[in-house]
């Protein structure tokens, strides 16, 4: 019976492509088929003397099925564009040399992620080594003459028993693979190589790498050289019980060439990015304090001196979380970015904490299936500012900030979209019948809307819980608009971008009354008149997967569901996902054979007895966050109580995948709106 349903659902998301209407000329609505040609740049570097922008432009390869980043330059002056890296492999991840003569990048392609040097005045690269691992946080030395970067060592665990030697010739079973270490497989890494992630140098001429730090530990996020090239700085967690303490890390530093380390910060909570002042004096960087280890926590800004000494908090007057600092070229200010009410923006923060916002409409190209807030800038020495820039109605192009003025630099989609009718997206006002709390939402109305006419209206909920919206480009809500339907999304308690008390109203209480956030975000779309009550729908992934169940069971009034990749019950997901250390002790408190009921009665398996509405599963097969079992918990118990359901397992995909690939992100969509169609 699985087997048909799985394989009747695959049939209808391949068989119904989108609900576009057919007509003779160019279609004028976004359709399924449109992913393939999204263009999308991320990740942009200001060349130091503000000459240059380096940016990743990712595009779809339609033979391939998936996305492929390449290496691009675009001239802040003119907007020339150039490409530098963009062979087969994917090419990402690009660093200018301090003078700005040389690029370093990293290329991925059959024979793994190796770091590659570009000349920029001859046009000439060259692999610098050949890595064993991928390598990662590439970094400069001050004279150009070093990359320092971040790389796996293997270390396999200690065999039990002595292994059978195979007769030669003999085709055995793979060998037994032993785990014995709590992290042993990430999401979108799937089962990791056993081992430990540690610092190296080579030379940016070519060389062998040189390994700085070892030990049972990880290394991990930001490199940075101190100006004068004498030490590097990273972040780390190197206590005892560092792989099961949650969100502990610390800022150290060590001698460039390697040697003794030092910790210069030493509270509970999680240090991370440090940034060194032009003059080598100050050292900034991020993190925040555990106060019991609530759910969120507002990420803040923090300057010391460069010995660990004085610090201090910048952004304390600054309700919600910035990161990526970047410290102006005189050493008096710092850049950031935030989210504020679901829209991300730079702001420049002067060392006594004042804030300018200096750039906003920062959006995010690397999970663009839904809306959610995100970003990535750089500042030049001259003080250009490059980043990230998008809205509803495009996705990220490169912009630029000079002299107080905003420019889009880049029109990566202008073609795909010239003859293509949007969906419009509109601010909701919404109060939550629970307490009046004020919730952000947005409506999305289909390409040919009448004000006049009735639709049909899906509810679509973000994940995290604690992330946001925003009224940014997505594939899934372009999708259900051209298909006919009103979107609905919203902002509930938990929500980032709002502050440490609207986050924190569901610390150790999720899900809870965004349930009713939710509702009254559906109540206030209705009274705007243009919504039929008697067809409601609703969808989420991961927290709003977990937010769909929940939903259906509390309420009768959607017609069907589709709950993408959720949670269903606490307890198992806590003890089986890649994510239990935040998940059992900033969100639960407790692990869960300390307090059950209170797992159990925050999971939407408490309430399956409750559920009448047909409810759509979907999940990755390689979901290591919220493990296809947690689906299948809920598709088994609808399919004993008779409810209809059917369960969609995505070939190969992660968590953080479950769209990436275009076919399976317009397959999905197609899935759930045939779903949807099925019980108008």
């Amino acid at each position: 019976m699985r087997l048909a349903l799985l394989v009747s659902a695959l049939a209808i998301a391949c068989a119904q492509p989108s609900f576009a209407q057919v007509s003779d000329g160019p279609n004028k609505l976004f359709t399924g088929r449109d992913i393939f040609g999204l263009r999308a740049a991320g990740d942009p570097q200001v060349r130091p003397d503000g000459g240059a922008i380096a940016y990743v432009r990712t595009t779809q390869d339609i033979m391939s099925d998936n996305g492929h980043p390449s290496i691009w330059l675009v001239d802040p002056a003119t907007g020339a564009q150039t490409p530098i890296a963009m062979d087969d492999s994917a090419n990402l991840r690009p660093v200018w040399s301090p003078d700005g003569s040389k690029l370093a990048y990293v290329s991925a392609g059959p024979g793994g992620a190796q770091l590659y040097v570009r000349w920029m005045a001859t046009g000439h690269t060259a692999k610098v080594s050949n890595l064993e691992q991928a390598p990662s946080s590439v970094t400069w030395s001050p004279d150009g003459k070093t990359l320092a970067f971040i790389m796996l060592v293997p270390a396999p665990p200690q065999p039990l028993g002595a292994p059978l030697a195979p007769p030669p010739g003999a085709k055995w079973a793979e060998p037994l693979k032993i785990i014995d270490r709590v992290t042993y497989r990430r999401d979108g890494s799937g089962y990791i190589k056993p081992g430990y992630r540690h610092i190296f140098t080579v030379s940016a001429d070519g060389g062998t790498p040189r390994q700085l730090t070892f030990g049972k530990f990880d290394e991990g996020g930001q490199l940075a050289y101190t100006p004068d090239g004498k030490t590097l700085l990273f972040s780390t967690n190197r206590q005892p019980k560092w792989e099961i303490e949650g969100q502990e890390s610390d800022i150290y530093s060590m001698p460039a060439a390697g040697g003794a380390m030092t910790r210069l910060t030493t509270r509970d909570g999680p240090d991370q990015a440090p940034t060194p002042s032009p003059d080598g004096t100050k050292i900034a960087y991020v993190g925040f304090d555990n106060h019991g280890y609530r759910g969120y926590e507002n990420v803040r800004l923090y300057v010391m001196d460069a010995d660990g000494k004085n610090s201090h908090v910048v952004t304390g007057a600054l309700d919600r979380s910035v990161g990526a600092p970047t410290w102006a070229a005189d050493g008096k200010s710092l850049y950031v970015d935030y989210a504020d009410h679901g829209i991300t923006k730079v702001a420049r923060v002067t060392l006594d904490g004042k804030l300018t916002d200096v750039a906003t409409g920062l959006t995010a190209g690397d999970e663009m299936d839904r809306p959610y807030t995100g970003g990535a800038f750089s500042v030049g020495k001259n003080g250009l500012i490059a980043f990230t820039m998008g809205d509803a109605n495009n996705p990220p192009d490169i912009g630029v900030v000079r002299a107080g003025k905003t420019e889009k630099l880049t029109h990566l989609n202008a073609d795909l979209f010239a003859d293509k009718t949007l969906g419009k997206t509109e601010a909701l006002p919404v109060k939550s019948s629970f307490d009046g709390k004020p919730i952000d939402a947005w409506m999305v109305t289909p390409p040919d809307f009448d004000p006049s006419k009735k639709y049909p209206m899906i509810l679509e909920i973000h994940g995290g819980p604690f992330s946001a919206y925003g009224p940014i480009f997505n594939t899934d809500d372009q999708l259900y608009a051209a298909g006919g339907y009103i979107v609905v999304y919203a902002n509930p308690r938990g929500s980032t971008s709002y502050g440490d008390e609207f986050a924190n109203t569901i610390d150790k209480n999720y899900p809870s009354h965004d349930y009713d956030d939710l509702m009254s975000a559906v109540d206030a779309a209705i009274a705007k008149g243009s919504i039929d009550p008697n067809h409601l729908y609703v969808t989420g992934g991961s927290g709003g997967g977990l937010l769909t169940a929940w939903i259906v069971g509390k309420t009768d009034r959607f017609r069907a569901a589709a709950s993408q990749k959720p949670v269903i019950n606490w307890t198992s997901e806590v003890l089986t996902t890649d994510g239990y250390n935040f998940m059992a002790t900033s969100w639960f408190g407790k692990m869960p054979w300390e307090d059950n009921e209170f797992y159990w009665k925050r999971s939407p398996l408490s309430l399956v007895g409750n559920v009448k509405t047909p409810t759509l599963l979907i999940v990755g097969t390689d979901d290591h966050r919220t493990p296809p079992s947690e689906a299948e918990q809920f598709f088994d118990a609808l399919q004993l109580r008779g409810v209809p359901t059917a369960m969609i397992q995505v070939p190969g995909a992660s968590h953080g995948g479950l769209a990436e690939r275009p076919s399976q992100a317009a397959a999905k969509a197609a899935a759930i709106m045939a779903w949807f169609h099925r019980y108008q």
